[in-house]
């Protein structure tokens, strides 16, 4: 097994010198940007702008830091993401770039354009070809598999149907238009726990394929079901479930599928940078942000996603738990802090099977800058 490596930047400073600017650009020279990005190189950033009403994705003065690090080696960069498959602000180009602007990513901030990569309304990709276990073609936006290399910047977070959210989510989701994202979601279908449901019907204003029905208590469509977890995120009497044991790991293996899709396009020519600040139990994806569970680490950067995913979680997991989050249980070192939010969720699966197919090394050596 090769081993990987991971630079670490701590947050700590007490130098006038340093800012976390600095830091994050020094991650860009010691993890050899100048070796994937050649002068004129169209250089997709890509990120997660947040849905409406979080505050918790990565801030834009970060961003402009990468911008121009790209910048001076005469790379061409644009921040980008694609559209959403579920109801949101970030369902179609125009809103989601309303979003992100409204967000500080706009251009006198950070320098460079904002292009949605699957089109107005995300019917912009191509078919890349990886012969997988679940995915012979995966689809991919096509402003991103047109892209000369790119750089991936992740929100290190949890997640209700992933475990977790790093690198690897990111470039799977993150890379897919929504009819991508539907084809990771297959086989994740909702459920209903009649004893929980008290027939509010919420649930049903924010399913977008029209999959759930009132009567007294909610029913579920699974013809047209694509276990999005929508209605899981906002049930108030949490009576959606999923079948977990069954469907999360054929769900992690899709999302790994899906990143060696998008991947395999640019060859060598990724970096990955990954943020481990504002660790909330949820993605971006929703429309608020709850409190960290653990306190703000640093930044990562390296060639392999799924050696910066696993060094991201070792460091996460060696924090003491933040006593008012939402963790449950594991707050001790050394314990497994996203499933101390999602304890049915085990997102670790997702390391061991990208490795198998060849994405990267759960192997590495953490470097600290």
């Amino acid at each position: 097994m090769s081993t990987s490596t991971v630079y670490l930047a701590r947050m700590r400073i007490r130098n006038p010198d340093q800012n976390n600017g600095v830091k994050i650009r020094d991650l860009c020279t010691a993890a050899g940007l100048s070796d994937i990005i050649t002068e004129g190189d169209l250089t997709a950033v890509k990120l997660h702008f947040g849905e409406l009403g979080n505050d918790t994705f990565i801030k834009p003065v970060f961003v402009r830091s990468i911008v121009d690090s790209i910048r001076e080696i005469s790379g061409k960069p644009f921040l980008t993401d694609t559209n959403t498959m579920y109801i949101g602000s970030r369902h179609n180009a125009a809103d989601h770039l309303s979003t992100a602007i409204r967000h500080g990513f706009a251009y006198a901030v950070v320098d460079c354009p904002v292009i949605i990569a699957d089109g107005l309304k995300g019917n912009n990709y191509r078919e890349v070809a990886i012969n997988g276990k679940h995915f012979k073609t995966v689809k991919i936006a096509q402003d991103i598999s047109d892209s000369d290399a790119m750089v991936v910047l992740s929100h290190v977070k949890g997640h209700a149907l992933a475990g977790f959210g790093g690198a690897i989510k990111n470039v799977a989701m993150g890379c897919a238009p929504p009819i991508g994202k539907r084809d990771q979601h297959q086989g994740m279908q909702a459920e209903i726990n009649e004893s929980r449901c008290v027939g509010c019907g919420y649930c049903v204003t924010q399913c977008p394929f029209d999959a759930i029905h009132m009567g007294k208590k909610a029913t579920v469509d699974k013809s047209v079901c694509y276990g999005c977890s929508a209605c899981l995120q906002v049930c108030p009497e949490q009576a959606i479930l999923f079948h977990w044991e069954r469907d999360v790991p054929r769900f992690l293996e899709r999302m790994a599928e899906y990143a060696l899709g998008a991947v395999s396009t640019l060859k060598n020519k990724v970096l990955y940078i990954s943020f481990l600040m504002n660790i909330t139990p949820d993605c971006d994806c929703v429309p608020w942000s709850d409190a960290p569970i653990v306190p703000d680490i640093g930044f990562l950067a390296s060639t392999d996603p799924v050696a910066i995913d696993a060094a991201a979680l070792d460091l996460i997991n060696k924090e003491r738990g933040l006593p008012s989050s939402s963790l449950h249980c594991h707050h001790e070192p050394g314990e497994n802090k996203f499933t101390g939010v999602w304890d049915y969720v085990d997102g670790g699966y997702i390391l061991e099977y990208a490795e198998k197919i060849g994405l990267g090394s759960r192997s590495y050596t953490l470097v600290e800058r």
